[in-house]
């Protein structure tokens, strides 16, 4: 088990925002709008103010946001330190987003020998790489690309690319070193190439390549709907450590003309 504040730093870490600004209490993060991650509040110490407090926090921050043209996100742990923020944001109408699962494992064995195809890993993204994650995974154009460059490679990682017989690439994933720890991200595998081993061939690879780092361990984030890749990671040795999901403010509307 890993204690939740550390897990949470771990996260701020390896997904670190262009753009933050720290209130004491929360960290106010912005990159552009790319990922939901890093365009959110971390309310790092969510319980200590009060309700009235709370409110006002919450109000500080949408201006900050707006400033930056984006929408006001929180990103919300399943804690009980999260009961009062919680409330407010209820009471604000903020909607429920991508509920997500962390989970963590230790080391792997790393005498046992390798085989299949060898998973190439570089310390950092190669076009190949970046095309193929971002063709699954990214959202937006070369501008959104060149933002999700930047958060990657603001912190150390490895990067893993797995290609088919035929050189084409496979799948691709990410492994952001923090702190000694090792956190799994950007796992994608190419749609011609699902469903038959190569992302857990890409993950073994990141575990392997970790462990012989001597990290201490490892979590990774999933998404709850996705059962196939819990299962996937369960296997691999995974166990849920907790969740969190976003909250955003609602739309505000242009008055209707008449």
């Amino acid at each position: 088990m890993v204690e939740q504040a550390l897990l949470e730093d771990l996260m701020d870490k390896a997904w670190p925002a262009l753009d933050r600004e720290e209130t004491g209490q929360w960290v106010l993060r912005a990159s552009e709008g790319v990922t939901q991650r890093a365009n959110s509040v971390w309310p790092r110490v969510p319980d200590q103010a009060g309700h009235d407090n709370i409110a006002r926090s919450v109000q500080a921050a949408g201006r900050w946001y707006r400033t930056r043209r984006l929408p006001l996100i929180f990103q919300v742990f399943t804690d009980p330190r999260s009961k009062a923020l919680n409330t407010v944001l209820d009471e604000q109408r903020f909607t429920r987003q991508s509920e997500t699962r962390i989970m963590v494992r230790g080391a792997v064995d790393t005498s046992v020998a390798e085989s299949g195809p060898a998973v190439e890993l570089s310390d950092h993204p190669t076009g190949e790489w970046l095309d193929l994650w971002w063709s699954v995974d990214g959202r937006g154009g070369e501008a959104e690309l060149s933002v999700a460059r930047r958060i990657l490679t603001a912190c150390p990682s490895l990067y893993a690319l797995l290609r088919d017989d035929d050189g084409v690439p496979a799948a691709v994933g990410r492994l952001a070193l923090v702190e000694g720890w090792g956190g799994i991200y950007s796992m994608a595998t190419s749609p011609a190439h699902r469903r038959r081993g190569y992302g857990t061939r890409v993950l073994q690879g990141l575990l392997r390549a970790g462990s012989q780092r001597r990290l201490e361990g490892f979590w990774l984030l999933v998404t709850s709907a996705n059962q196939g890749a819990r299962d996937l990671y369960s296997r691999a040795g995974f166990t849920d450590q907790g969740g969190y999901l976003y909250r955003q403010a609602p739309l505000k509307r242009a008055p209707g003309g008449c």
